[in-house]
């Protein structure tokens, strides 16, 4: 089970700050720009890869997560909901991705682990989208979904923030993350492309 399953309960308790959001004057795409703008701030924070940084970058990550779920629920309330809007948001996503993995990458010097940890989160969430593509739904699950990397990832900024040093072989928390991501990331797109092809045969 991952936690892009518990979208309805979250978005129960998205009610409130929808409401703010609409007050203010937001557009569902206005938030999506937020949300990416505070994953940029984690990928800066996690690249200075200090104890208080760590810390920062983990609360943005998690506000980046809530931004996520809002720009959805805020599309609905005001009916505004288009393709347009959910394409901005899925490039806004991937692009947050990136940032927050070569953040961390950046950080413990590990370029190649991070490159195989985008990648495979990157091919995992193509496999999502192009499962829609072809008239299957829109596919979130698999060993890890977006929800569950943002969790992970802001977890493991916590535990960054009070462990910095390596705990494993050299390995620091951040590097068995990235290592983590990169195995499971490709695991999951396979585990999605397989489901589908034996959906379409």
């Amino acid at each position: 089970m991952t936690l892009d399953q518990l979208r309805p309960v979250a978005d129960r308790a998205l009610g409130p700050f929808v409401s703010v959001a609409d007050t203010a004057g937001l557009t569902p795409n206005g938030v999506s720009v937020i949300a990416f703008g505070f994953a940029a701030a984690a990928g800066v924070a996690f690249a200075l890869a200090t104890p208080l940084w760590y810390a920062v970058g983990a609360g943005f990550v998690f506000v980046n997560g809530w931004l996520d779920l809002l720009d959805g629920a805020l599309a609905r309330e005001q009916g505004v909901a288009s393709k347009g809007g959910d394409l901005l948001d899925h490039v806004l996503d991937r692009y947050a991705d990136v940032v927050i993995l070569a953040g961390l990458a950046a950080g413990v010097g590990r370029y190649a682990l991070g490159f195989a940890a985008v990648t495979g989160v990157l091919m995992t969430s193509y496999l999502g989208t192009q499962i829609q593509a072809v008239g299957l739904g829109r596919e979130y699950g698999g060993l890890l979904g977006r929800a569950d990397r943002l969790a992970l990832v802001g977890v493991v900024g916590v535990v960054a923030a009070a462990v910095p040093e390596p705990i494993v072989g050299g390995v620091t928390v951040v590097g068995l993350l990235l290592a983590l991501f990169a195995v499971v990331g490709h695991v999951t797109a396979l585990q999605r492309f397989w489901g589908a092809w034996s959906d379409l045969r």
